[in-house]
């Protein structure tokens, strides 16, 4: 465990597109859990551009163009990598935010780092050594980032490892997201003072606020969870410190193919984004 300290830590930053992560201002990853078609995406980008605006704030848009670890074998995944990067960027584009989304294979990093300003490692995969390497050497040749979101299964110091491979493979820009430790059966926990250490180390760390208040499996055949209390987690985050928020978000959550339950409604995220801004300012 690491030693103690009373200062909050520092955390190195780095440029994704036009934004930075690990500046003055906290950095939001926003969008549906899941492509679900062109049109849908565009015009929830829209809605959040428009939000986000009103707000001051800038945004990293963000959708899974394949859903690889679904609960149900019957349940929708997506449209596929190729038509799902492209979807993303031309989306991004159209309101001058960068993008993200996971990719499972090495092959997969190739494709996207022609789209993607920040690739994104799932938490199921953050210790699969051949797909960090692919993914730090596909985006360090084409002057991207990478996020790895750390597994259920790791205590904050266990992200150590995974930041030696990504320098290893030549990438320098990455960062760490929390997004909640295995607590028994079907459920999950968010402990704040992983952020506090995650930071520690000199990483930049995001929170993300709506998979962690899931209910892995806990739904029977599918993933379930408590999005009502993922806008309190996030104020948490906030408070800790974090350098940036993870939100999915939907116009009508209980309509959505993936996570529905977890996913912050677009009319409430407004109130949400300016209560986050209020307490980061708070802070400075």
């Amino acid at each position: 465990m690491p030693a103690k300290k009373t200062s909050t830590p520092k955390a190195g930053g780095f440029r994704i597109g036009n934004l930075t992560l690990g500046g003055k201002e906290p950095l939001f990853i926003l969008g549906p859990c899941v492509i679900e078609g062109e049109k849908h995406l565009l015009k929830s980008a829209k809605v959040i551009k428009a939000i986000c605006d009103d707000l001051g704030v800038r945004f990293l848009l963000k959708a899974s163009y394949d859903k690889a670890n679904r609960t149900s074998g019957t349940s929708y995944r997506g449209v596929g990598v190729l038509d799902g990067c492209r979807m993303l960027a031309e989306a991004g584009d159209a309101v001058g935010a960068p993008v993200t989304t996971d990719i499972h294979t090495p092959e997969e990093a190739e494709i996207a780092v022609d789209f993607i300003d920040l690739l994104q490692i799932p938490a199921f995969l953050c210790r699969q050594t051949d797909l960090i390497e692919g993914a730090a050497r596909a985006a360090a040749s084409a002057g991207r980032a990478v996020n790895v979101k750390k597994g259920q299964f790791l205590a904050p110091w266990d992200i150590a490892p995974i930041a030696g491979k990504l320098r290893a493979a030549g990438c320098p820009r990455f960062c760490f997201t929390e997004r909640g430790t295995t607590f028994g059966y079907n459920n999950l926990v968010a402990d704040m003072r992983s952020l506090y250490w995650m930071r520690e180390q000199g990483f930049p760390v995001i929170f993300d606020a709506t998979h962690s208040v899931q209910r892995p499996g806990g739904g029977g055949g599918h993933t379930t969870g408590d999005g009502h209390l993922a806008p309190v987690l996030a104020r948490a985050a906030m408070a800790a410190g974090v350098d940036g928020i993870f939100l999915e978000t939907h116009e009508n959550p209980a309509k959505a193919p993936s996570d529905g339950p977890n996913q912050i409604p677009h009319k409430e995220l407004p109130g949400l984004l300016r209560s986050l801004l209020a307490i980061r300012r708070a802070l400075a």
